[in-house]
């Protein structure tokens, strides 16, 4: 029997698909090469495959999904929001963040004369990229990711084994579909080694922090987290998304991994904008213009329009934010630009906020400056791709610190009472909008490490899938040592365990 012939501008793989099917299929089975025929026809089976499809929602319920409004975390009686963000770097980058839950699980505190560990306190975790993982995996397993993810991921060889199933024939058929590629086979072994099927609705049924995996948008360059909250903006039920597909996104180095697909509903769920959204767009409102959250705004928007945007395709979250710190920085900026939306959140309950900044940045030493030789092309273009990322993520650092800096500034001389009597109506009305909260900047990174050696080791490692064993636990110990040295976790610490009147009950702020 004639194989049939495929329509100018068909997908092969397709045609073949829907024949093997029919009399195709049910005639190999009765001629003596039917062995033959028929692992020929579960070879191209397996190239059958289709893309994952994100199920439309047809209306936003704001009291209903995996979002920061419903998690029990960060509703409770704390008045310590606690927020980590761990960031991109491959497997050094889940092994570091692993190393500071661990020790954030050895350090004890006490809440409300309630003796708990800090890693209980933890109410947001954004992940990007290899910080991903790290994250969605705390949030499915809880304390028992202590016991499983050192086997489970990272002193596994992901990379080596990605490489095996991308050049493993039998799965080619599926590698040239239509709308599948590298990163669903990815998201195939990651839920088979990690996640085990949990999806996003899974996540909700849990006890825990909320966790925000991010990736980019590669046609605006603007983040998409993996929450309800802005799975509303294209109409999307999150629900039943994988978790192995949100770090699949997340991960999706371009070039090397393709670019996850989403299909972009936007526009007819009925969604409206939440109320920080009217507040800073209104000049009345605020003393000055909020820049990242007008321009998170406009990214909002511009995910709404799913009739002329009809289709998402996300690359790594590093290509936009490699820290994870944008929606942190972006959550102060409404904070401090407009009071109706301090007032809307009720964040005069929050006495501190404390930002644990885990920042994988590697720096490997490469001897160019040694050489008239300049390095080859394909070096330059993966460094040209590099440091506009690692300069903006140091650049996010900093930023966060500045803004510590001139709250606590500002607040000291709001006490004095020298922005009463300096008879400037405007300079007195500015200075009140700043919260009175204290906020802790904690910086995580390498560059903190005092051993000069062992620095010099950690940042010369790889952003890879794959390290040796001994490089992951000198990993997590300088993680839990670099935390437990920071002056400013120390002055958290001792502040947490301070008693102090009980705090007014409500929830704290939106962080998007």
């Amino acid at each position: 029997m004639p194989l049939p012939s495929a329509r100018t501008g068909a997908d092969p793989v397709a045609t073949l698909c829907s024949f093997v099917h029919g009399d195709f299929a049910r005639s190999a089975m009765s001629n003596r090469w039917s062995d033959l025929l028929v692992l020929v026809v579960v070879a191209i089976l397996a190239g059958c495959a289709t893309r994952p499809i994100n199920n439309p929602l047809t209306q936003v319920e704001r009291k209903v999904g995996y979002r920061y409004e419903t998690r029990p975390q960060v509703l409770d009686d704390s008045d310590t929001l606690v927020i980590l963000a761990f960031s991109g770097g491959g497997t050094r980058a889940a092994a570091f963040s692993f190393g500071v839950l661990e020790e954030l699980r050895r350090t004890p505190v006490t809440v409300n004369g309630r003796k708990t560990s800090l890693l209980e306190e933890i109410d947001i975790v954004t992940g990007v990229s290899g910080g991903s993982f790290t994250a969605l995996a705390y949030g499915q397993y809880g304390d028992k990711l202590f016991d499983s993810y050192e086997q489970q991921f990272l002193k596994r060889d992901v990379q080596g084994e990605l490489i095996r199933r991308f050049l493993n024939p039998f799965n080619w058929p599926k590698l040239w579909s239509e709308g599948w590629g590298r990163s669903e086979l990815a998201e195939e072994y990651y839920d088979e080694i990690l996640f085990h099927g949990a999806t996003f609705g899974d996540l909700d049924k849990k006890p825990g922090p909320w966790v925000m995996a991010t990736a980019t948008d590669i046609s605006t360059g603007s983040r998409l987290g993996f929450t309800q909250t802005d799975f509303d903006l294209i109409c999307s039920d999150l629900g039943s998304v994988p978790l192995s597909r949100a770090a699949a996104a997340s991960s999706a180095v371009p070039a090397a991994l393709s670019p996850v697909t989403l299909n972009n509903y936007g526009g007819t769920c009925q969604y409206r904008e939440p109320e920080w959204a009217r507040l800073i767009s209104d000049p009345n409102a605020r003393s000055r213009p909020a820049g990242r959250a007008l321009q998170r705004l406009k990214e909002m928007r511009a995910f709404q329009d799913g009739a002329n945007r009809p289709y998402l395709h996300l690359v790594d979250g590093g290509v936009s934010d490699n820290l994870g710190m944008r929606a942190i920085l972006e959550g102060f900026e409404e904070l401090e630009a407009s009071p109706g939306f301090r007032r809307a959140m009720r964040a005069d309950s929050l006495r501190r906020i404390a930002v644990i900044v885990v920042n994988s940045l590697s720096n490997p030493s490469t001897g160019w400056d040694k050489s008239e030789r300049p390095p080859n092309d394909l070096v330059l273009t993966l460094k040209a791709v590099g440091v506009p990322i690692d300069r903006y993520s140091y650049e996010a650092v900093e930023l966060l610190k500045d803004m510590v800096y001139r709250w606590q500034v500002t607040r000291d001389l709001r006490a004095s009472g020298a922005f009463a009597n300096a008879g400037n109506p405007k300079l007195a009305r500015a200075a009140a909008d700043v919260p009175n909260i204290d906020v802790y900047a904690i910086d995580v990174s390498f560059e903190a490490l005092s051993d000069a050696q062992e620095r010099a080791y950690l940042m010369d490692l790889p952003t890879s899938f794959v390290l040796p064993p001994e490089s992951v636990d000198r990993l997590r110990a300088a993680a839990g040592k670099i935390l437990r040295e920071s002056p400013d976790f120390q002055r958290l610490l001792k502040e947490m365990n301070t008693p102090r009147p009980p705090a007014k009950v409500s929830p704290p702020i939106e962080i998007r």
